[in-house]
């Protein structure tokens, strides 16, 4: 009996709890994501085109012997830079300066040859018109004249051609540049010949350098469309200008302008080569150095512009966060440009009145509320001020 008391006491006591309890109130909302929004920048921009290629000497020339000889002296040092006219080789004089002799002892002999004959000449015209000598022994004469007078012309042509091979064996550099290695060591006989000689050293110009570079066939397609419409100018008639960035630098800081364009396409590759020319009076780039190179890509457009942070990604496409003036999210499609100045154009999707998203992009869902601010963005597309 008492057990049953107990029980009997403690669903009563359940009762009155139960009774006591007051209804569950419903949990409130959640306050609206705070974010920041701005309109897109306005701005007139050039689309710029980058490639990759090397820099290559403007002149090149492989220094050679134009004689044979046994080499006497170096006067470079490998890799130095050398001025035009500078002396390089020395190849043993002597041989040739003993022929030089030679021609020169023949040239005062042909010389003396041509004077006794013009000589015996004049003394014959008398004697032919008062008939002492036959008109044949005139002839005779006047033969022999001509002859030593040829014989002076020949000499003399030798002559040069030993001042020639003399001079030849001093060889000077005929451009200014840098220098490559000696190939051939003082004490060899090298040999001289027209294209074929001993090949000595190198030499390439260094200020100006041009830089090479590849476009393909639809940005061939794309500058000549442009040309014909007038927005942008072609680089084979026009000095378009190039800026460029070595492998080690991230920004273009040193400024060219386009000298060629060739006037074939590729049939291997599909591309198209262009080069532009560069001062180097530093000798920073050489001959052969890989560098970044950014062309003109566009004419002048109005574009709307905004910073990367605020474009998402929709699986493949991107998107933009448009807040209304009620604070509802809508998600629009856009089409991006290029980076310029730190901003990306927007071809297509917004408007300027639009305000966008641009500070807590993850908080923004489509179809929900915010609370926005609004706020004004820089040139370097960083929220400026905000407005309210």
């Amino acid at each position: 009996m008492t057990k049953l008391k107990v029980v009997l006491f403690s669903m009563v006591a359940i009762v009155v709890s139960a009774c006591d309890q007051k209804p569950q109130q419903p949990q409130a909302a959640p306050p609206p994501a705070p974010v920041t929004t701005a309109q897109p920048i306005q701005k007139t921009v050039t689309e710029w085109d980058e490639y990759t290629g090397r820099f290559d000497a403007v002149d090149f020339v492989e220094v050679r012997a134009r004689i044979s000889g046994v080499l006497n002296e170096v006067k470079f040092r490998d890799g130095e830079t050398v001025k035009k006219g500078d002396l390089l080789f020395v190849i043993d004089p002597r041989p040739f300066e003993r022929i030089l002799d030679r021609e020169k002892a023949n040239l005062v002999s042909a010389q003396v040859r041509a004077e006794f004959t013009g000589k015996d000449v004049e003394r014959a015209r008398p004697l032919l018109k008062n008939s002492t000598i036959s008109e044949q022994v005139f002839d005779q004469r006047t033969q022999a004249q001509r002859e030593a007078e040829s014989a002076v012309r020949s000499a003399e042509a030798s002559l040069k051609s030993a001042e020639l091979d003399v001079e030849f064996t001093r060889i000077t550099a005929p451009i200014s540049g840098r220098i490559s290695r000696k190939l051939v060591t003082e004490g060899n006989y090298v040999t001289g010949s027209s294209g074929t000689g001993t090949l000595l050293t190198t030499i390439v110009s260094l200020d100006p350098i041009y830089f090479y570079f590849d476009v393909s066939e639809s940005d061939y397609l794309k500058y000549t469309r442009l040309d014909q419409l007038g927005t942008r100018p072609s680089s084979r008639t026009n000095a378009n200008p190039v800026f460029l960035a070595l492998s080690d630098e991230t920004k273009f800081p040193h400024s060219g302008k386009m000298d060629f364009v060739d006037n074939r396409l590729d049939s291997a590759s599909g591309t198209l080569r262009g080069r532009a020319v560069f001062d180097n009076k530093a000798g920073l780039f050489q001959p052969g150095l890989f560098a970044r190179a950014r062309l003109i890509g566009s004419g002048e457009y109005k574009s709307l512009m905004l910073p990367d942070d605020a474009i998402a990604t929709d699986q493949s496409n991107r998107i933009a966060y448009v807040v209304a003036e009620d604070g509802t999210v809508a998600a629009k499609q856009v089409t991006l440009g290029p980076v310029i100045d730190g901003l990306r154009v927007i071809r297509s999707g917004l408007e300027p009145t639009d305000w966008v998203v641009v500070n807590g992009i993850q908080r923004a869902r489509a179809g929900a509320k915010v609370a926005a601010k609004r706020s004004t963005l820089g040139v370097d597309g960083k929220i400026a001020a905000v407005t309210q």
